[in-house]
């Protein structure tokens, strides 16, 4: 499996570019949709298609405990179980086994946990990580680290940051021996004419081989250090020291700090990060998060908040956020947006959406985390031609001062 990201254009610190993976290559910046649990909350692998999503994020921890990495690696993989073809990055569930505070605790080999689901005792260490997404076959997997709340002290901080780097050593390290040894594989009888093939075993076998775990896979390190400079300038040292890796992840944002402090630390990663490779910028999502997060030079997002907030009935539009349940939507009968092309903003009003909601129609949830995901992979397209353009300072300028100027909106 060949990695490559290739910069086509640049304006400032932000930059448009190709990430290669062995299924598919990622136009750059982008946002990735969260699939979790192996799905897009409320959406189709085709709907994530036609909007045109190229790269979507499942967690480790989650399929792990449901349905199991084993299962989904019988199943032929992530890419197999799931029924999409483009690139996966698979999260180490470090944040959701860390955000278990009253269910964990940590030492230098990892950390013991209680399952959310049924309060089984579990222990997560960064080799087992590593086996957890290998046998998911994600193309991108993610180091295991120590995750810590925004406004963490200097010495809790460097703390968790000094572990996550020798933790990344144990990550490396174990993938390689993974990657040594031959691919699991699965057997699959000959199709009869007009038929789908059929999985009759999860063996390793020389005739018809269908590889359930890719042959590489791209390990990202993770930069941690809070909201000190300095401990990020250290933590991209070091890491950027111990190989030539395939990209950068930037987490520990997003996690209580206040918006000014994190943009602070972009400022300082973008300067402190080789340019060539690209940085993903973990679980940020709001609009207004996207467009300061390019500015600085990211090239990969995540979040929840796009299916979250659709659930909840809160829309993203380019005059802010609105609230649908609101009484003020019961008689409107424009779209969501009147700037989108999704296709909850094509068909219907925003009275049949309200609507919707407010009988509990399992449709609402599905039209508006539709749109809202629409939006933000809209919103970074629209991003990567202000880039081309030349554009961006004044696109951005001009987008985000019509954002903000709408009212807030509580959901």
């Amino acid at each position: 499996m060949t990695f490559s990201f290739d910069i086509e254009s640049t304006t400032g610190s932000a930059r448009t570019g190709v990430f290669l993976t062995g299924h598919g290559a990622v136009e750059t910046p982008a946002f990735m949709p969260v699939g979790t649990l192996a799905t897009v909350k409320a959406l189709d692998p085709d709907d994530l298609t036609t909007m045109g999503a190229s790269m979507i994020l499942a967690n480790a921890y989650h399929l792990h405990l449901r349905p199991g990495d084993d299962v989904v690696r019988d199943m032929g993989g992530l890419h197999q179980f799931m029924r999409w073809d483009r690139p996966i990055l698979t999260d180490s569930g470090g944040f959701q086994v860390f955000s278990l505070a009253q269910l964990r605790t940590l030492n230098e080999d990892g950390v013991e946990f209680q399952s959310h689901i049924d309060g089984s005792k579990r222990f997560f260490t960064p080799e087992l990580v590593m086996q957890i997404q290998r046998n998911l076959g994600a193309d991108v997997v993610m180091q295991f680290d120590h995750v810590i709340p925004g406004q963490s002290d200097e010495p809790s901080a460097r703390d968790a940051s000094d572990r996550s780097i020798r933790w990344l050593g144990r990550c490396l390290a174990e993938l390689n021996r993974l990657e040594s040894r031959p691919p699991a594989l699965r057997l699959m009888r000959a199709a009869e004419p007009d038929k789908t093939a059929v999985n009759i075993g999860y063996i390793p076998t020389r005739t018809g081989e269908f590889p359930a775990q890719p042959e590489r896979q791209a390990l990202f390190p993770i930069v941690q250090g809070g909201i000190h400079p300095r401990l990020r300038r250290e933590a991209a040292r070091a890491i950027a020291s111990m190989r030539d890796w395939h990209g950068y992840a930037i987490g520990g944002l997003s996690v209580g700090e206040e918006k000014p402090a994190m943009h602070e630390i972009l400022d300082v990663v973008d300067e402190a990060l080789p340019r060539s490779h690209p940085r993903y910028l973990m679980g940020v999502g709001f609009p207004e998060d996207l467009i300061e997060g390019v500015r600085r030079g990211v090239d990969l997002f995540d979040c929840v908040a796009p299916t979250r907030m659709g659930r909840n009935g809160a829309v993203f539009t380019h005059e802010g956020r609105l609230n649908i349940k609101r009484a003020e939507f019961r008689t409107d009968p424009r779209p969501l947006d009147i700037e989108c092309d999704c296709a909850a903003c094509s068909r219907f009003s925003r009275a049949y959406i309200r609507h919707l909601f407010i009988a509990d129609e399992i449709l609402g949830l599905r039209l508006l985390s539709l749109h809202n995901v629409h939006f933000l992979l809209s919103l970074m397209r629209s991003a990567r031609e202000a880039i081309r353009t030349e554009t961006l300072e004044s696109w951005s300028r001009e987008w985000l001062l019509r954002f903000r100027a709408a009212p807030a909106v509580e959901v």
